[in-house]
Protein backbone atom coordinates (compact mmCIF):
# COMPACT_ATOMS: atom_id res chain seq x y z
CA UNK A 1 0.00 0.00 0.00
CA UNK A 2 1.20 3.48 -0.79
CA UNK A 3 0.57 5.72 2.22
CA UNK A 4 1.18 9.47 2.49
CA UNK A 5 1.59 11.17 5.87
CA UNK A 6 1.29 14.96 5.83
CA UNK A 7 2.56 17.21 8.63
CA UNK A 8 1.13 20.71 8.42
CA UNK A 9 3.41 23.23 10.12
CA UNK A 10 5.01 20.85 12.64
CA UNK A 11 6.47 22.65 15.66
CA UNK A 12 8.41 20.10 17.73
CA UNK A 13 11.51 18.56 16.15
CA UNK A 14 11.41 15.41 18.30
CA UNK A 15 7.90 14.61 17.05
CA UNK A 16 8.95 15.09 13.45
CA UNK A 17 12.02 12.91 14.01
CA UNK A 18 9.84 10.15 15.47
CA UNK A 19 7.47 10.45 12.50
CA UNK A 20 10.41 10.18 10.09
CA UNK A 21 11.32 6.94 11.84
CA UNK A 22 7.72 5.66 11.60
CA UNK A 23 7.62 6.51 7.89
CA UNK A 24 10.96 4.79 7.30
CA UNK A 25 9.75 1.60 8.96
CA UNK A 26 6.37 1.55 7.22
CA UNK A 27 7.39 2.80 3.79
CA UNK A 28 5.04 5.78 4.06
CA UNK A 29 5.98 8.94 2.18
CA UNK A 30 6.25 12.01 4.41
CA UNK A 31 5.01 15.40 3.22
CA UNK A 32 5.93 18.46 5.28
CA UNK A 33 4.20 21.82 4.88
CA UNK A 34 6.02 24.98 6.00
CA UNK A 35 6.48 26.94 8.15
CA UNK A 36 8.20 24.62 10.63
CA UNK A 37 8.73 25.47 14.27
CA UNK A 38 12.37 24.34 14.02
CA UNK A 39 15.32 24.24 11.63
CA UNK A 40 15.75 21.09 9.57
CA UNK A 41 19.32 21.01 10.87
CA UNK A 42 18.08 20.76 14.48
CA UNK A 43 20.03 18.27 16.58
CA UNK A 44 16.76 17.27 18.29
CA UNK A 45 15.24 16.37 14.91
CA UNK A 46 18.28 14.34 13.92
CA UNK A 47 18.49 12.61 17.30
CA UNK A 48 14.82 11.57 17.28
CA UNK A 49 15.02 10.38 13.66
CA UNK A 50 18.31 8.58 14.36
CA UNK A 51 19.68 7.32 11.06
CA UNK A 52 16.30 6.93 9.39
CA UNK A 53 16.36 10.17 7.39
CA UNK A 54 17.90 8.47 4.36
CA UNK A 55 15.26 5.72 4.47
CA UNK A 56 12.33 8.11 4.20
CA UNK A 57 10.93 9.78 1.10
CA UNK A 58 10.24 13.35 2.27
CA UNK A 59 8.57 16.03 0.16
CA UNK A 60 8.52 19.69 1.25
CA UNK A 61 5.95 22.38 0.46
CA UNK A 62 6.03 26.09 1.15
CA UNK A 63 2.30 26.31 1.91
CA UNK A 64 -0.93 24.34 2.12
CA UNK A 65 -2.03 25.95 -1.14
CA UNK A 66 1.05 24.52 -2.86
CA UNK A 67 0.47 21.10 -1.27
CA UNK A 68 -3.17 20.93 -2.42
CA UNK A 69 -2.30 22.21 -5.90
CA UNK A 70 0.41 19.59 -6.42
CA UNK A 71 -1.75 16.78 -5.00
CA UNK A 72 -5.04 17.87 -6.57
CA UNK A 73 -7.60 15.08 -6.86
CA UNK A 74 -5.97 12.86 -4.21
CA UNK A 75 -7.91 11.18 -1.42
CA UNK A 76 -7.42 13.10 1.82
CA UNK A 77 -8.19 12.26 5.43
CA UNK A 78 -7.93 14.91 8.15
CA UNK A 79 -6.81 13.78 11.62
CA UNK A 80 -8.45 15.99 14.22
CA UNK A 81 -9.92 15.83 17.70
CA UNK A 82 -12.99 17.43 16.06
CA UNK A 83 -13.62 14.43 13.80
CA UNK A 84 -16.86 12.49 14.13
CA UNK A 85 -15.51 9.22 12.72
CA UNK A 86 -13.21 6.82 14.52
CA UNK A 87 -9.91 6.41 12.65
CA UNK A 88 -10.59 2.67 12.39
CA UNK A 89 -14.07 2.94 10.83
CA UNK A 90 -13.00 4.52 7.55
CA UNK A 91 -11.42 2.74 4.59
CA UNK A 92 -7.99 4.06 3.66
CA UNK A 93 -7.49 3.91 -0.09
CA UNK A 94 -4.16 3.01 -1.62
CA UNK A 95 -2.25 6.26 -2.13
CA UNK A 96 -4.36 8.28 0.32
CA UNK A 97 -3.01 11.26 2.23
CA UNK A 98 -3.56 11.59 5.97
CA UNK A 99 -3.07 15.16 7.20
CA UNK A 100 -2.01 16.04 10.74
CA UNK A 101 -1.91 19.60 12.07
CA UNK A 102 0.62 21.35 14.22
CA UNK A 103 0.90 20.36 17.85
CA UNK A 104 -0.58 23.52 19.39
CA UNK A 105 -3.54 24.11 17.06
CA UNK A 106 -4.23 21.11 14.83
CA UNK A 107 -5.42 21.59 11.26
CA UNK A 108 -6.98 24.89 10.20
CA UNK A 109 -10.80 24.95 10.11
CA UNK A 110 -10.86 25.69 6.38
CA UNK A 111 -9.02 22.41 5.78
CA UNK A 112 -11.49 20.45 7.92
CA UNK A 113 -14.32 22.16 6.03
CA UNK A 114 -13.03 20.68 2.77
CA UNK A 115 -14.82 17.44 3.69
CA UNK A 116 -16.05 16.90 7.26
CA UNK A 117 -16.88 13.28 6.37
CA UNK A 118 -13.17 12.62 5.96
CA UNK A 119 -12.26 14.03 9.38
CA UNK A 120 -11.08 11.21 11.62
CA UNK A 121 -10.25 11.01 15.28
CA UNK A 122 -8.52 8.60 17.61
CA UNK A 123 -10.84 7.64 20.50
CA UNK A 124 -9.76 9.05 23.86
CA UNK A 125 -11.24 9.57 27.29
CA UNK A 126 -13.81 12.34 27.40
CA UNK A 127 -12.19 14.54 30.02
CA UNK A 128 -11.12 18.15 29.63
CA UNK A 129 -7.45 17.67 30.53
CA UNK A 130 -6.99 14.86 27.96
CA UNK A 131 -7.09 17.12 24.90
CA UNK A 132 -5.13 15.02 22.41
CA UNK A 133 -2.45 12.41 21.93
CA UNK A 134 1.12 13.31 21.07
CA UNK A 135 1.48 14.02 17.34
CA UNK A 136 4.01 11.28 16.66
CA UNK A 137 1.87 8.74 18.54
CA UNK A 138 -1.19 9.82 16.56
CA UNK A 139 0.62 9.36 13.26
CA UNK A 140 1.72 5.87 14.28
CA UNK A 141 -1.77 4.82 15.43
CA UNK A 142 -3.49 5.98 12.23
CA UNK A 143 -0.73 4.82 9.87
CA UNK A 144 -0.75 1.31 11.30
CA UNK A 145 -4.54 1.12 11.03
CA UNK A 146 -4.33 2.08 7.36
CA UNK A 147 -1.61 -0.53 6.81
CA UNK A 148 -3.56 -3.17 8.77
CA UNK A 149 -6.52 -2.67 6.45
CA UNK A 150 -4.25 -3.63 3.56
CA UNK A 151 -2.79 -6.70 5.28
CA UNK A 152 0.44 -4.91 6.21
CA UNK A 153 1.44 -5.21 2.55
CA UNK A 154 5.20 -4.93 2.12
CA UNK A 155 5.90 -5.26 5.85
CA UNK A 156 7.18 -8.32 7.68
Amino acid sequence: MELNIVLVEPEIPQNTGNIIRTCANTGARLHMVRPFGFQLTSKKLKRAGLDYHDLTDVKMYDSLDEFFEINKGANFFFATTKGKKDHAEVEYEDGCFILFGKETAGLPEYVLDMDRDRCIRIPMRDIEKARSLNLSNSVAVVAYEALRQHGFEGLR
